[in-house]
């Protein structure tokens, strides 16, 4: 299932049901799992191992050296998971040694054209980049996070899981799970009450995330009491604990 203008090379190890197009390149070091599809004129460089059953379409650059002028060609890393999509003129970079080493994507994920995807960043399971969305290196997007076309993401940044960026977005500060931002600079707009919704929220829980909106960006509280009121909330509404560590744990503050 390889087009014979296609160059694989012997150090790569393909899967017997991997599926690679017309003149694609797969490098040295690279593992394809089964059912996996490679387009034409992709460009696939190691080490990098990509899952399986994922779609990788023309004209992508898949583990290919980090824009970083550290890098002094260390052997870093791309580990890419199951059931991804991965459209057109996409852009993936492998770690770099001032991290992990390794960026990593997860799982039934959807990167549409021309999305960007920086060295060292950290992509959860069912997330989706709009056309043109970019993230700096060391980014981190969590679960079910979606962000909208022209996105563009600060390096170190962390997006919170159900979270949802609006059209052209620019994020200098970490996004909290649940909220919608939008905006240049990001700013809060409410939470992503539909998408929680439609992931099988139940009515209950999706008031709760509400009022803990409000807490934290509407009742004139600082950080720490809102906190502290949310915790209070939390010892009924366990959704809300993702919000409180996500929080806690941020070192960019929080879009305000």
């Amino acid at each position: 299932m390889i087009h014979p203008s296609a160059l694989v090379d012997p150090g790569a190890r393909l899967d017997s049901g991997v599926e690679v197009g017309p003149f694609a390149v797969i490098g040295p070091e690279v593992e394809i799992g089964a059912g996996t599809r490679i387009g034409p004129h992709a460009v696939v460089r190691g080490p990098t191992r990509i899952g399986r059953d994922n779609r990788i379409f023309q004209f992508t650059s898949i583990g290919e050296n980090p824009q970083d002028k550290k890098y002094a060609g260390e052997p870093t890393r791309l580990e890419i998971g199951d059931r991804n999509q991965v459209r057109e003129f996409v852009t993936i970079h492998r770690g770099t040694v001032q991290d992990q080493g390794v960026t990593r994507i997860g799982d039934d994920n959807l990167l549409m054209a021309y999305t960007h995807v920086a060295h060292d960043c950290r992509i959860g399971n069912d997330v989706i980049m709009a056309n043109a969305a970019s993230l700096g290196g060391h980014v981190e997007v969590q679960d079910w996070a979606i962000l909208g076309g022209f996105t563009i993401v600060h390096q170190f940044t962390r997006i919170g899981a159900h979270s949802f960026c609006a059209m052209g977005s620019v994020l200098g500060r970490d996004v909290p799970p649940y909220v919608t931002v939008g905006g240049h600079p990001a700013a809060p707009h409410g939470i992503n009450s539909e998408g929680l919704r439609r992931r099988g929220f139940e009515p209950a829980a999706i008031q709760a995330i509400k009022r803990a909106y409000r807490s934290l960006y509407l009742a004139g509280l600082r950080r720490e009491e809102a906190l502290e009121r949310i915790a209070t909330m939390s010892a009924e509404t366990p959704e809300l604990h993702a919000l409180i560590d996500f929080i806690a744990a941020s070192a960019r503050g929080i879009v305000r």
